[in-house]
């Protein structure tokens, strides 16, 4: 390797960063970015392979040539990586489309030292540009939120969500126009659904401010597509307390809209609202569940989300066409599953209805007595799987519901050869697309085709609209630092972080608080288990060497399994939680546990972290726990 190396600088391949560049464009009055989240190269080529299966013949061994509309506008690639780790998260990447900047792992619309920096649609707002954000995740998820708020922890959820409306944003209410899910979260804390921990009513405080406020289908409907008398701006449309529903439920429900009827009335509206000005627009579109499934596994919902987008793309070309001051560019913020295909025949797809989440949904809350036809007659045909062996739904049953959909995850990749290296994001480059139409079509494929990194497009959009970032991050700074949440809950959520408050022994020992029901291992067989794995306290990973998700307030994420011992965490209060945790926290919580119980005593254990810290900031309404044992016994 060193030989190598030495080969490699004295051939002059040194490797180099980014310089900054520049770009004489012609200047655009709307500028439209889509971002479809956790979306790879191989995602596309799935969802392309699949359409063209349907539509010439449903022969994998007779293939046509076939193009989805992402396909036909292909200018480049984008590097993804972090400050702080060469695989991003949602929350840096978006931080880096929108602000420019390179961040750590979580941090939304703040810079490295956690101080806030400008973004392209707050200084589309500074410069009188009407301004949108479309999504399918809740509204204050990472990559909307990096548009529109500024936190230095993405599960700042209450947080973002007051900033996006204009609660407690340092300029007010930014955006115009905001279609999504998380209703929850503008809603008081006494309002049924709400998820909030206080009594601050954002839709209240948001109709007082001349929003129009939206919670339903039948509401949405009555802005007719954007052309109607009550598609008046501003306005927030939120369809779901959670995440909107992937699209594969949702053509079965019909009570949300899909992406592109969101789309669709949020272009109509914004060119109706501009239509007197010489300033026009800038909107966000994110086809958020893309990467959901990704993080799932789950391939259905993962393809039916991704014609979506390039139904999307379709339509926002087309619009172009009719509007050619306007430009387009679209690109993920990470790729998502480490997916591919081997072995790849995508038709067995087609037989899904419904996805995994729904699945779950639905058996989870099945409490009748005959739990064997309720899945041979339900379940598996609406996941694809129909018709399998009595053995195989034997073993079904047998197993706890998390992991019975771990299974049918399985079982759906294999009939289809699709295959995943991960349930979190990858480091792969993602696809760059664009559209302007003209000389503007032309001089964007000219300006933008190649490798870039991610912190480069905004200074297109910058450069196309004429408005400057660093002025919104001088007037953001200029109202102090004291509105920007710091980094909230233990454990940590990035590495650097994790590394610096262990090995400065910001944390105390965590502590044993009560024991789990059912049967567990014994503690001291675990113990010794992580420690022969682990290695010593004085580790140089120990603090941060682990990484994991959950999806669900009150889930389970297992972050490492060594035999038959199993170790953990849940959130209490936020759901999506990503983490970064410290092993040395577990061997406190089995340590603590056996000095109550002795070391040959089987009981699973649930401990508190205790990190002081003055970046850190408990959250007043629930800790994230420890548990080790085995949640297979």
């Amino acid at each position: 390797m060193q030989y190598r190396a030495v080969f490699a600088a004295a051939c002059g391949f040194v490797a180099q960063s980014h310089a900054a560049r520049t770009w004489n464009t012609t200047r655009a009055r709307n500028f439209i970015y889509i971002v479809p989240d956790g979306f790879g190269p191989a995602s596309q080529t799935m969802a392309r392979d699949y359409v063209s299966l349907l539509q010439n013949g449903e022969n994998p061994s007779a293939p046509v040539s076939f193009q989805l509309a992402a396909d036909k506008l292909v200018l480049g690639n984008v590097q993804t990586l972090s400050s702080d780790d060469l695989i991003t998260d949602s929350a840096a990447s978006a931080t880096a489309f929108a602000c420019g900047v390179k961040t750590y792992n979580d941090a939304v619309g703040v810079d490295a030292s956690g101080s806030p920096v400008g973004t392209i649609l707050e200084a589309a707002h500074l410069a009188e540009y009407k301004t949108g954000l479309v999504v399918t995740s809740v509204i204050n998820h990472a990559t909307p939120a990096c548009y529109s708020a500024h936190v230095a922890d993405r599960n700042s959820y209450e947080d973002i969500a007051a900033q996006q409306i204009g609660y407690s944003h340092p300029l007010g209410s930014v955006v115009d126009l905001l279609f999504g899910g998380g209703r929850c979260y503008y809603k008081r804390q006494s309002d049924s659904g709400s998820c909030r921990s206080d009594d601050i009513d954002l839709f209240g405080w948001a109709e007082e401010q001349g929003y129009r406020v939206m919670q339903n289908r039948k509401q949405f409907d009555e802005l007719q597509k954007g052309k109607g008398e009550a598609a008046v701006l501003p306005y927030i449309g939120l369809f779901n307390d959670d995440q909107m529903m992937y699209e594969i439920d949702r053509v079965r429900h019909e009570t949300e809209p899909s992406l592109l009827e969101m789309v669709e009335t949020a272009l109509n509206t914004l060119d109706r609202a501009t239509a007197d000005s010489e300033k026009g627009y800038f909107l966000m579109i994110e086809a958020s569940r893309i990467d959901h499934a990704g993080h799932a596994n789950d391939p259905a919902a993962h393809l039916h989300d991704i014609i979506m987008y390039n139904d999307v793309v379709d339509y926002v070309k087309e619009w172009i066409d009719a509007h050619p001051d306007t430009l387009m560019m679209s690109a993920a913020d990470h790729e998502c599953g480490g997916l591919t295909l081997n072995g790849f025949n995508p038709l067995p797809l087609r037989g899904v209805s419904a996805s995994l989440e729904e699945v779950n949904r639905l058996w989870s809350a099945y409490n009748g007595t005959d739990r064997r036809g309720y899945l041979v007659d339900e379940i598996l045909p609406m996941s694809g799987l129909a018709g399998l062996s009595d053995d195989v739904v034997d073993m079904l049953l047998s197993l706890e519901d998390s992991e019975l959909i771990s299974q049918l995850s399985g079982l759906i990749s294999d009939a289809a050869g699709v295959h995943w290296s991960t349930g979190g994001h990858s480091a792969v480059d993602v696809t760059l697309i664009g559209y302007g139409a003209g000389s503007k079509g032309s001089e964007l494929r000219a300006a933008m085709a190649g490798n870039w990194d991610n912190t480069e497009l905004p200074r297109f959009i910058e450069n196309a609209l004429s408005v400057d970032l660093a002025t919104v991050t001088q007037k953001l700074r200029a109202s102090g630092t004291d509105w920007v949440p710091k980094k909230s809950r233990t454990p940590v959520h990035y590495t650097t972080l994790g590394k610096y408050r262990w090995d400065m022994d910001l944390c105390g020992p965590a502590t044993f608080t009560k024991e789990t029901n059912g049967k567990a291992p014994l503690i001291s067989d675990c113990k010794k288990l992580i420690e022969e794995l682990e290695g010593a306290k004085n580790s140089v990973i120990h603090g941060s060497g682990w990484k994991t998700v959950a999806e669900n307030i009150d889930e389970f994420a297992i972050v490492r399994s060594v035999g038959t011992c199993s170790f953990g965490f849940r959130p209490t209060a936020y759901d999506h939680f990503y983490t970064h945790v410290g092993y040395t926290d577990v061997i406190d919580v089995m340590t603590d546990s056996i000095a109550k119980f002795g070391e040959n005593k089987r009981v699973g254990a649930i401990g508190q972290f205790n990190c002081v810290d003055d970046r850190i900031e408990r959250n007043p309404i629930g800790d994230v726990v420890w548990r080790v044992y085995n949640p297979w016994a």
